[in-house]
C-alpha cells in the first residue's frame, strides 16, 4: 500500500509539471520578452524511498493447535538480540503430543521474547518481537590467503663428510669404585610434599563416594504418556496372551528378496513390514479386535479399514505415528511409509496428524533386547502387539521343535494384550491364528 500511495503521488506531481511546461515553453518561443505568468510557475517536488519498511517490528504469534491440544510449554532456541534468518526456529512449543517448530516470518533481529522459558502459552498467545532487516547477514568472508612463500636462495652444497675414526681395539678402562659411603640422611630430615592447593570458595569439590541429585522437568509429552497409560490400566480390563510363531518362511523370503527389493524400491526389507501385513490380515478375520467402545452411545463401534500405529521411540518419550489404510498396502508401501514416519520422528517434526488415530498398535520391543512383556494398550484402541527378542543361546538361533508346524526353528515371541470388554478370551486367543 506504501509503494502504490507513493506512485500514485509521483504521477500527480509529474502531470502538473507537464502541463506548466506546455504553458511557459510557448511563451518563451514568441520572444517578446513577456514576463512569465505567475500561474505557470511551478515547484518541483522531491521523492526519495525509505528503509522504514524493512526496519519495522512485528509481533510474532503461537500457532494454532489442534482440537484435542489446547496449551503447550514453550522453549527458546534464540536469546533477545540473537539474528536469525526467514523460517529459522525461534522456538519450539511441547504439547502434550508433540513439539511445534516456531519458524521467524522473515530475516532480522530478535527485539523481545514476550514468554519465559517454560512459559505455557496458547493459540495466538505472543512470543516474540522480530524486527526485520531485509536480508540475513551476509556471512563473513574468509580470510585471503597469505601470499606465496619467496623461492628458497640456492644453497651451497654441502662439505664432505670427515673420514670416519678407526675403530679401537682395546677395551676401555673401568672406572674404580669409590672407598667412602654413600651419604644419607635420617627419615626425619625428609620433608613432606607441599599440599595440593585448595579450591576457590565459590566451586563446590566432589568428594569420594558423594551422594549428588539433580532435577529435571517433565515435558509435557511424557507427562501425557504417563497419564495415558495409568487411564488405561484403570478402565481396560487388560488379558494378555502370549504365543510363538515360525519364523523360517519369513526368513527365507527376506534373504531371497531383499537385495531385489532393495534395488528396485531403495529401500530395506525388514520384518516390520510383514508383520504389520499380517496383523491387518487378522485384523479383518477378527474385526473385534479392530473395534472401539463409544463412550458416549455405549456401542461397539466395527471399523472396516486398518490404521496400524507404530511404536518408535524418540528422546522426547514413545510416539505412536499412524501408518493408514495398511489393508491396501504391499510391504514396499509399508516400508516407505514406516521409513518416512520414522525420519521425521527423529527429527521432532512430527504433527498431531501423524499420530492421530489408529486402531491398532504394534510395539516392537524386541529390538531393545526384551524377552517377554505385556505393553499397555493406547487408548481408545482395544488391543496392543509386542514383539519380543527371537531365543538365542551361546550368540546362536536356539532351534526347537514347534508343534504347529513341524518344523525346527528359532520361534518369535509375541504378546498379544487386549480389552476384555471389547474382545473376548476365546478371539483374543485365536486372533494370531490366521494372519499370524
Amino acid at each position: 500500500m506504501l509503494l502504490l500511495w507513493r506512485s500514485r503521488c509521483l504521477g500527480r506531481a509529474l502531470g502538473r509539471s507537464l502541463r506548466a511546461l506546455r504553458q511557459v515553453l510557448p511563451a518563451a518561443g514568441t520572444g517578446r520578452g513577456e514576463g512569465v505568468n505567475s500561474s505557470s510557475v511551478f515547484t518541483v517536488r522531491y521523492f526519495r524511498t525509505t528503509a522504514v519498511h524493512r526496519d519495522d517490528v512485528v509481533t510474532v504469534n503461537t500457532p494454532a493447535f489442534a482440537e484435542s491440544v489446547t496449551e503447550g510449554d514453550v522453549r527458546w532456541e534464540k536469546a533477545v538480540g540473537d539474528t536469525v534468518a526467514e523460517d529459522e526456529v525461534v522456538c519450539e512449543i511441547e504439547t502434550d503430543k508433540t513439539s511445534v517448530q516456531v519458524p521467524a516470518p522473515a530475516a532480522g533481529v530478535i527485539e523481545a521474547l514476550l514468554v519465559p522459558d517454560g512459559g505455557k502459552v496458547e493459540g495466538g498467545t505472543p512470543l516474540f518481537k522480530l524486527r526485520k532487516t531485509g536480508a540475513a547477514p551476509a556471512k563473513a568472508k574468509p580470510a585471503a590467503a597469505p601470499p606465496p612463500p619467496a623461492a628458497p636462495e640456492p644453497v651451497a652444497a654441502p662439505a664432505p663428510p670427515p673420514a670416519a675414526a678407526p675403530i679401537p681395539t682395546t677395551m676401555p678402562p673401568v672406572p674404580s669404585v669409590s672407598a667412602q659411603p654413600i651419604d644419607s640422611k635420617p627419615v626425619s630430615a625428609v620433608k613432606p610434599a607441599a599440599a595440593p592447593a585448595a579450591a576457590p570458595p565459590g566451586e563446590a569439590v566432589p568428594s569420594k563416594g558423594a551422594r549428588s541429585e539433580h532435577r529435571v522437568k517433565m515435558n509435557r509429552m511424557r507427562q501425557r504418556i504417563a497419564q495415558r497409560l495409568k487411564e488405561a490400566q484403570n478402565t481396560c480390563a487388560m488379558l494378555t496372551t502370549f504365543n510363538e510363531i515360525d519364523m523360517s518362511n519369513i526368513q527365507e523370503m527376506r534373504a531371497l528378496h531383499k537385495d531385489p527389493f532393495l534395488k528396485k524400491h531403495n529401500l530395506k526389507l525388514g520384518f516390520m513390514s510383514a508383520f504389520v501385513k499380517a496383523a491387518a490380515f487378522a485384523l479383518q478375520d477378527q474385526p473385534v479386535v479392530n473395534a472401539v467402545i463409544d463412550d458416549t452411545t455405549k456401542e461397539i463401534v466395527y471399523r472396516d479399514y486398518v490404521d496400524i500405529s507404530v511404536a518408535v521411540a524418540t528422546p522426547r518419550g514413545l510416539v505412536v505415528p499412524v501408518v493408514r489404510n495398511v489393508e491396501n498396502m504391499n510391504y514396499a508401501d509399508i516400508e516407505r511409509v514406516i521409513s518416512e514416519l520414522g525420519e521425521k520422528a527423529r527429527k521432532n517434526e512430527l504433527a498431531i496428524e501423524d499420530m492421530d488415530g489408529g486402531t491398532f498398535t504394534i510395539s516392537n520391543g524386541g529390538v531393545f533386547g526384551s524377552l517377554f512383556g505385556t505393553p499397555i494398550i493406547n487408548p481408545p484402541q482395544s488391543a496392543i502387539l509386542g514383539m519380543h527378542v527371537a531365543l538365542f543361546l551361546g550368540g546362536q538361533p536356539f532351534h526347537r521343535y514347534m508343534p504347529n508346524t513341524g518344523a525346527r526353528t528359532s520361534p518369535q515371541r509375541l504378546s498379544l494384550n487386549h480389552s476384555s470388554l471389547t474382545v473376548g478370551p476365546t478371539q483374543g486367543d485365536s486372533w494370531g491364528g490366521p494372519g499370524l
